[in-house]
């Protein structure tokens, strides 16, 4: 029997547990504005240490988000476009499953209105044609007599 991929050997949940936090989002928005960044320039938008965006980009790099290059000195920090993609993969299959549940619940509630429209219409038909009948038939016991000048209005 297969075994399910472990989360930290699993892609996907290593790429969702790295965007989860909003520092390191924000570094991924500047990497894809800005193109290869130093670390150092990385850092100076937010209020933390230079060790602490070193632990963020460690984790954007294990979740396979950026990459690291060394040129001398400079060691430029990446976006990797393509690591997003089974990001939106996955937004999209449960994005095609959720309008197709939300598809089937309005159909669903379009069966139920109609049956409760036929059977409010059903019931007011039958008791308003009943009593109609009645209190014309009732009123009228035969053919209509012609108004004279003694009959009173």
């Amino acid at each position: 029997m297969p075994v399910a991929p472990q989360p930290a050997q699993d892609p996907l949940s290593l790429r969702l547990a790295a965007l989860a936090d909003p520092t390191r989002r924000a570094i991924l928005v500047h990497l894809a504005r800005s193109g290869p960044t130093s670390a150092g320039d990385l850092g100076q938008p937010f209020a933390i240490t230079q060790p602490a965006i070193s632990k963020h980009l460690k984790v954007l790099e294990r979740a396979g988000l950026i990459t690291r290059s060394r040129s001398a000195q400079f060691r430029p920090c990446r976006l990797v476009p393509e690591a997003l993609s089974p990001l939106q993969h996955w937004i999209e299959v449960l994005k095609q499953d959720t309008e197709a549940q939300l598809d089937r619940l309005e159909v669903y509630l379009e069966h139920l209105q109609s049956a409760a429209v036929a059977a409010v219409t059903g019931s007011v038909t039958g008791s308003v044609t009943g009593s109609v009948t009645g209190s014309v038939t009732g009123a009228v016991p035969g053919p209509a007599q012609p108004v004279t000048a003694k009959d009173p209005l």
